[in-house]
């Protein structure tokens, strides 16, 4: 695979907690254009990798990087850290949607959008809420844009939380369990975005539990388990039966019957 295109790669990544070793020695690649989605238990350290991916936690070993940049150290034996303004320019190129949608209670959606390209881009305020509309069109939240977060249901706010994301045009978009805390209805709308999003082929990065979702959308999934990397494939290679036995033991835990007739065969 050339350089261009991969989007994030992962060499012998580790990260402890004091004592506690919650990656070690993880490898793997992201592909542009492609959605990787990371699965396993809870505890098995997907929402770490993730935040090591966007620098918002330092990898102890290893190396990640982002379309082809170092993220978090230099190359040198040393591991110096990388310059701020170096890792700003990393950060440029990446998005970020949390678990909690992270709004800023006092704006409106449209404000909430709009607030990081003036302040971060200094684009004009014209441009900023032009850019912003747009996106929350794109999320379907258009005759939403004057609501506060309290006016909005939880799934519209992470609708906002991802239109906030992709107002600053990033060429990757990194999502952390973005429907854990909403119930199956409001789920359903969020994870609609996240397919058109993938359809329009953006790279997405997703730690996710929905399994129908890793399945049906995702290219490449990523199974993690112990901090460690049990299996890593095409989505159809990763969920063919027989299943690993830990993944299997994992999908009795997550998958719902319903979709269980996805992996057959």
């Amino acid at each position: 695979m050339s350089a261009a295109q991969v989007a994030i790669r992962a060499r012998g990544v580790g990260k402890r907690f004091g004592a506690n070793q919650v990656l070690a020695d993880i490898a793997l690649e992201a592909r542009e254009g492609e959605v990787t989605c990371l699965i396993g238990p809870s505890g098995s350290g997907k929402s770490t990798l993730l935040r090591c991916m966007a620098f918002l936690e330092r990898h102890d070993e290893g190396t990640i990087e982002v379309f082809g940049r170092p993220m978090g150290f230099g190359a040198d034996a040393a591991r110096r850290p990388l310059p701020e303004a170096d890792v700003a320019a990393v950060r440029r190129d990446l998005g970020m949607v949390f678990q909690q949608f992270n709004l800023w209670p006092h704006m409106t959606a449209l404000g909430n959008v709009s607030e990081a390209l003036k302040r971060v881009r200094r684009l004009p305020r014209r441009e900023a809420e032009g850019r912003a509309m747009a996106m929350l069109e794109k999320v379907g939240l258009g005759e939403r844009a004057a609501h506060y977060p309290s006016e909005l249901s939880g799934g519209q706010q992470q609708r906002v939380a991802i239109a906030r994301a992709l107002a600053m045009e990033p060429r990757m978009v990194l999502f952390d369990e973005p429907t854990s805390s909403l119930d199956p209805e409001l789920t359903g709308e969020v994870l609609t975005v996240m397919r058109q999003l993938a359809q329009d082929g953006m790279t997405m990065v997703v730690v996710t539990h929905e399994i129908g979702f890793a399945a049906q959308v995702a290219q490449h999934v990523v199974f993690l388990d112990g901090g460690r990397v049990l299996l890593d494939g095409r989505a159809g290679e990763v969920f063919r039966q027989p299943w690993h036995p830990r993944l299997g033991q994992f999908l009795q835990t997550y998958l719902d019957l319903g979709a269980s007739v996805l992996f057959q065969g």
